[in-house]
């Protein structure tokens, strides 16, 4: 018998990603952004419909794949492109624009690459970026979910006569159900913190489409449950060092959050400028055009404002980084990227909310009708918003600002 309760069932029968092909190379930054745009003009076709039927999007997944976008940011020496931060800001930003679930679904992907070259030995890294340029899907096993942190760990790395096998239940697994591996945090039998590489099709692996936010529709950012699950020993990473070392990892995590963000806006607002334009009548007895309304003229002018600000802190944050990542890195240097990219954070999530939520007072009441399903915006900005409290990162402004604090270091700063 399990020694897990029962899961909500799937709302589908069980599907799993198929066997990887590999996928085509990106050589450069300037390429990234040109797949990035061209992908996400086929991702905003099917955007609303899959979002109010909650269609996952097995397929546009696998275009990603075959784009080559998933493997950008694998060093040069392991035959990536090893694009910049802002690129990869730049290219999540545009594929959130189209579709906002989409383009959340391979973020963990890129947190785990980006703990790579932290954490893991020349080996394992050259094996898992050799998987990712051959087509492989890294997924995300998230926190749990009754500890009273959510840093709380009890997912447990055991040793028996047949190897190592990992044992848990994790919940907010987004691109768990459309990867091919899921590294998941656990602890061992000495109690210390390991990232355990697992198959998805491993034997006592099974991911649970339950996810039920009113956002983010489509991300399957659900469960996963490891029931005695075969982990590779050869890939198993001792995450322990990286507590007094000085690194990168939740700067990189949240500057492309806040990439999300940046993007849910933007399309938000392209959406407003298209409504008003095509099927927004003029207020009765002002002006002969809606185009022509003072006052819309003026709240648009402000979003755009916003929205730029917004898109150009958020470059300057991937800039900083690039910086940054170039030289050896300092408790300094980390609380510097922190910092950077929370005032990308602020400004990123304001302009989400806002934009989403302006968009049908601009738009007018006909704007509010379930077919044209513009609720989304404000739906996948208010969710995804809620990852990381923007009132902590003006909290950690303050601090760091006013009395020289450097703030702490997790994936969430």
């Amino acid at each position: 018998m399990s020694q897990f309760p029962a899961a909500q069932a799937p709302a589908s029968p069980e599907r799993r990603p198929p066997q990887p092909s590999r996928p085509h190379l990106i050589a450069s930054d300037a390429e990234a952004v040109e797949v990035a745009r061209t992908l996400a003009a086929r991702l905003a076709e099917g955007a609303s419909l899959r979002d109010s039927r909650r269609l996952l999007p097995w397929e546009e997944i696998e275009l990603f794949t075959a784009s080559g976008l998933g493997g950008i940011t694998v060093p040069r020496a392991f035959g990536g492109a090893d694009v910049s931060h802002e690129t990869v800001a730049q290219v999540f930003a545009t594929l959130a624009a189209a579709d906002a679930s989409v383009a959340q679904i391979p973020q963990n992907q890129f947190g785990v690459l980006a703990l790579l070259r932290e954490a893991a030995s020349p080996a394992q890294q050259a094996r898992i970026y050799a998987d990712i340029l051959a087509g492989h899907r890294i997924g995300n096993a998230g926190p749990e979910r009754h500890g009273r942190a959510i840093t709380h760990v009890t997912t447990q790395l055991s040793r028996t006569t047949n190897g190592l096998v990992l044992s848990g239940r994790r919940y907010y697994s987004t691109g768990a159900i459309f990867a091919h591996w899921i590294p998941t945090r656990a602890v061992d039998e000495d109690g210390r913190p390991v990232l355990a590489w697992v198959r998805r099709d491993a034997p006592g692996v099974q991911v649970v489409d339950d996810w039920q936010g009113f956002g983010q529709t489509t991300t399957a950012s659900g469960t996963v449950l490891f029931e005695a699950a075969p982990v590779d020993e050869e890939l198993l990473i001792d995450l322990s060092p990286l507590a007094g070392r000085p690194g990168l990892g939740g700067p990189r995590s949240q500057h492309i959050q806040a990439a999300i963000d940046a993007g849910i806006a933007a399309g938000a607002v392209e959406a407003a400028l298209d409504f008003v334009r095509t099927k927004t009548r003029a207020y009765p007895f002002t002006v002969a055009s809606v185009t022509e309304d003072p006052y819309i003229l003026g709240e648009i002018g402000r979003l755009e404002i916003d929205l730029h600000a917004a898109q150009e802190v958020l470059a300057r944050a991937g800039r900083a980084l690039d910086r940054i990542a170039a030289a050896p890195v300092t408790a300094e240097s980390s609380a510097e990227a922190s910092v950077a990219v929370a005032e990308a954070k602020i400004l990123t999530t304001e302009i989400a909310l806002e934009a989403a939520e302006r968009l049908t007072e601009l738009a007018g009441s006909s704007s509010t009708r379930e077919a044209y399903n513009l609720g989304r915006y404000w739906r996948d900005a208010r969710v995804h918003t809620l990852h990381d409290p923007v009132r902590w990162k003006y909290h950690l402004l303050c601090n760091y600002t006013l009395n020289g604090a450097l703030p702490p270091r997790h994936q969430w700063n």
